[in-house]
């Protein structure tokens, strides 16, 4: 990213450099007459690690308020970058400068630490008692957009799981509210209404943001420039993820057009030099002629993409028809019925997908089909030939720690040979030495790939997948897709990936409150019939006109409703919706007014605490009355936002 520069030789061959410059500023142009607040500024760092240089001479800078997104293969140096940023370690040349008294907030992917404090505690930080009561409301409001219940907010921190350390820790950087925020895969430990939640809060989140995410989805919704790493440079293109592949192919079409160009003038001025070199009228003129070749500032050569995962299905045993029966199954967690009297079936060859709200019981379904759970009643029952895999979300459950990489992959009922697993291992990335790594010390995406490597080479012929892009990068992503589509094999998944989706699923399943109510199409045609306006919020959308399928608790076990039984039940279910869009209606009303105010106390206090200000006593009394009349607003509506929760939880849904 370096400045634009006149060529000194004259030469009228465009550099490559010239022409990505020529792009960047007719995409810029527009976007000028704003201002900008330059809060951070990154010039011509370098560094490298264990040999391998990953930054050469990069330079970007990011303003105040800017949302961005930074996108690269695994190995890249996107985790190197948000170190430097940090100063958690130093460039080998270079700086990195940023505005005096800037805050800083990171979450890393995994494994932040954890202190023995309550939920709540951590959410709201390091906060002396005279300040709690200021932040404590807003901690429990993003504690609940995060899917906590305030019977954990009192809870001890070190009891919960990994992911949800990771949701507390979200909810304390988002408490604090940074000047810039580091988030590293942000979206990896959410369900789907907490991500959602999560993207509508940052789309009004005041500081700046610096991410790294593998969800082209949550890019799009929220960034206004990306930073792409690759081959040692960062190069930035301005909109979201889907305005960087269009401009990423027209770079690539432009700068592979002028070098053609140019190599085919070289090549013409280079034969005329061959041809009156050896010529003594024309020596001179030639001599001339190759001095000019080499002055010119040559296009450099179109790169490839870095490498990605690149694999395929060894294709499985063909199966029966019939891959599975699942007949009038109960199954209740507890107390807790999930499903009654369920019946279903699925045919070899079918892609589905389970879409239905949080808890509605589709990790449950898929559990029972791969028999990692057992029905209380009934039964799933295998067809003819079938062999079943089963890629679960929690993926440290199935590896052994202790273990190498390779001896992960070599420990299956298959057997397969070290020649065989080191072939796929490289496919994976994992290269060289790598095998030789414990599985312990993986990261997260590591073990995501060990684990797919391990059902490849044991590969079954009715797969089962629990959001098996977690922890994947893009081009892993589309490599995976690839594969699956050579797949002749039967799928079922959960996914939060809509790109993932719309590329896989023939087939949705939509599960609600135990009724499984089935689409006969891919993923666009359930968006059509059932009239939904985001791709992504109709993932967990309730089908309020959803009517139970030959697949959902046979009606003959109870006797028949009366009509005025019917009625009352009707009207029953429509008094509690209305009931719960009026909530949502007005919860949503005043987070969003809560959001506007704690924005504005935040500019407030900036603007109480400088001396411009407190040397102007009638400005600094007019500010101290706003700020006191903001709190008090704060004040009132977290009483209201509490009550109205309250009344949420108490709604009982009607079936």
């Amino acid at each position: 990213m370096r400045e634009c520069q006149t060529p000194a030789n004259g030469c009228f061959f465009p550099s490559s450099h010239e022409i990505a410059c020529k792009l960047d500023m007719a995409r810029i142009r527009a976007t000028m007459h704003a201002p900008k607040f330059r809060m951070l500024s990154v010039s011509n760092v370098s560094k490298t690690y264990a040999g391998r240089t990953l930054f050469s001479q990069v330079s970007f800078h990011i303003n105040r308020g800017e949302k961005i997104g930074l996108i690269g293969p695994n190995g890249a140096g996107k985790s190197t970058l948000f170190s430097l940023l940090l100063q958690d370690t130093t460039p080998d040349d270079g700086q990195v400068v940023m505005e005096r008294g800037i805050s800083f907030g990171f979450l890393p992917q995994e494994s932040a630490p954890i202190e023995d404090v309550t939920v709540l505690e951590l959410a709201t930080g390091h906060v002396d008692e005279d300040h709690r009561w200021e932040v404590e409301p807003k901690a429990k409001r993003i504690l609940s957009g995060l899917a906590f219940r305030e019977s954990d907010f009192e809870r001890n921190a070190r009891t919960l799981s990994g992911g949800w350390v990771m949701r507390a820790h979200l909810a304390r950087l988002l408490v604090q509210e940074p000047d810039l925020l580091l988030l590293d895969e942000p979206t990896n430990h959410l369900d789907l209404e907490s991500l959602i939640w999560f993207q509508n809060y940052l789309q009004g989140y005041p500081g700046a943001i610096l991410m790294i995410s593998h969800d082209r989805e949550f890019l799009n919704a929220l960034t206004n420039s990306i930073l792409e790493i690759a081959h040692s440079k960062i190069t930035r293109y301005v909109g979201n993820y889907d305005n960087y592949l269009r401009e990423k192919a027209a770079r690539a079409e432009q700068l592979q057009g002028a070098y053609d160009n140019q190599q085919r003038e070289l090549a013409k001025m280079q034969a005329w030099v061959d041809k009156f070199k050896a010529k003594a009228n024309f020596a001179s003129r030639a001599q001339d002629k190759a001095k000019m070749i080499d002055r010119i500032e040559k296009v450099d050569a179109p790169v490839a993409d870095a490498k990605t995962v690149k694999f395929r299905f060894p294709q499985p045993i063909r199966s029966g028809q019939r891959v599975i029966r699942v007949k009038d199954v109960d199954f209740a967690y507890g107390t807790q019925p999930v499903y009654t009297g369920l019946n279903l079936e699925m045919e070899r060859g079918e892609r589905t997908v389970l879409v239905g709200p949080n808890g509605a019981g589709k990790s449950t379904l898929l559990k029972l089909l791969a028999g990692a759970l057992t029905p209380q009643a009934g039964a799933c029952e295998l067809g003819h030939n079938v062999k079943l895999g089963y890629f679960a979300q929690y993926r440290g459950d199935v590896l052994n720690m202790r273990h190498t990489v390779l001896e992960s992959a070599m420990d299956l009922p298959s057997r397969p040979g070290e020649n065989m697993c080191r072939t796929l291992l490289g496919s994976f990335l994992f290269h060289g030495d790598d095998v030789f790594k414990p599985v312990g010390v993986l990261s997260g995406g590591e073990k995501s790939r060990l684990v797919l490597v391990r059902l490849l080479l044991d590969p079954p012929n009715f797969l089962l997948m629990d959001e098996p892009t977690t922890h994947l990068d893009m081009g892993s992503i589309d490599a995976l897709i690839g594969a699956l589509e050579q797949y002749e094999g039967t799928l079922v998944f959960i996914s939060h990936d809509v790109h993932f989706i719309r590329q896989m699923a023939k087939q949705v399943l939509h599960v609600s409150a135990g009724v499984i109510t089935p689409y006969a199409g891919d993923y666009q045609y359930y968006l059509d019939k059932t009239k939904s306006g985001s791709a992504r919020e109709a993932l967990t959308a309730t089908l309020h006109n959803a009517q139970p399928t030959t697949w959902a608790a046979p009606a003959v076990r109870e006797p028949p409703k009366s009509k005025q039984q019917r009625r009352a039940e009707a009207d029953a279910r429509n008094a509690y919706s209305k009931a719960k869009k009026e909530l949502d209606l007005r919860i949503f009303k005043i987070e969003q007014e809560l959001a506007t105010l704690d924005k504005r106390k935040h500019e407030i206090v900036q603007l109480l605490q400088e001396e411009a200000t407190y040397a102007d006593a009638a400005q600094f009394r007019a500010l101290s009355a706003e700020l006191e009349a903001v709190e008090t607003k704060i004040s009132k509506l977290t009483s209201e936002w509490e009550k109205a929760t309250e009344e949420m939880e108490k709604l009982v849904p009607v079936a």
